[in-house]
């Protein structure tokens, strides 16, 4: 469903993708792990058009997407949740979801009443300002408001960053849950348990480059590789 074809994306002068490749089939949970500053948030704004790379393809559904804004990505299916989860601060939870609403061509099963039923917590807290969100709270938001514009494919990036462990255990449940209703979802992470427990396989990214990718059995069973790449 995405494909990723040797990028290299830079910041100005700054090379931080060195021919980062990887691939996503349809309907899988594909974790990309790595250290902070290892390039995970980079690649995931190379594949979204928020930071373009300068060589190498990214196909969506067999289609060139190389360097496509992302108004026209989110179009065409792809959802995106950012690490700093920029919501609208001073917007009410309801209003948030209401302005991010998108008919879509893609599974179309995304309203807000469907996702306050998915995620619970947010039909009590409709009225309130996403400025006074908890972190776990702004966090389910975020996904909300990249599923009601209906993708088929998500973009999550480090979304268990910050939060509590009882809240980071229900987030997961509920990214599982998605795939379970048909969505195709691309992971960065560097809480490597989290990830390891809900994929199906993992690239692992140092230094802007992929140095491992494999089954999540393997890369669970494989101590020596994580521990060179994912330890502090």
């Amino acid at each position: 469903m995405l494909q990723v074809d040797k990028i290299h994306t830079f910041y100005g002068l700054s090379h931080i993708l060195f021919e980062v490749s990887l691939e996503v089939r349809k309907g899988e949970i594909v974790t990309l792990l790595g250290r902070n500053g290892a390039g995970k948030s980079t690649t995931m704004r190379s594949i979204m058009g928020l930071t373009p790379p300068r060589m190498g393809t990214i196909r969506f559904k067999g289609k060139d997407i190389t360097g496509r804004k992302p108004y026209q990505l989110a179009r065409q299916g792809l959802g995106y949740v950012p690490d700093d989860r920029r919501v609208f601060a001073d917007l009410t939870v309801g209003e948030n979801l209401n302005i991010s609403k998108r008919d879509s061509t893609g599974l179309g099963m995304w309203d807000k009443e469907g996702l306050y039923d998915f995620f619970p917590a947010l039909r009590h807290i409709d009225s309130r300002k996403a400025g006074f969100l908890s972190g776990g709270e702004q966090q389910m938001l975020t996904i909300a408001r990249a599923l009601i514009t209906n993708p088929e494919f998500l973009l999550l990036d480090e979304p268990t960053e910050g939060l509590a462990p009882m809240v980071i255990r229900d987030l997961g449940e509920r990214i599982v849950k998605l795939k379970e209703k048909g969505l195709t979802v691309l992971l960065a992470e560097q809480n490597q348990k989290v990830a390891l427990d809900m994929s199906d396989r993992g690239y692992l990214i140092d230094n802007g480059a992929i140095r491992y990718h494999g089954d999540i059995e393997d890369l669970k069973k494989n101590e020596e590789i994580r521990r060179k790449y994912l330890l502090v």
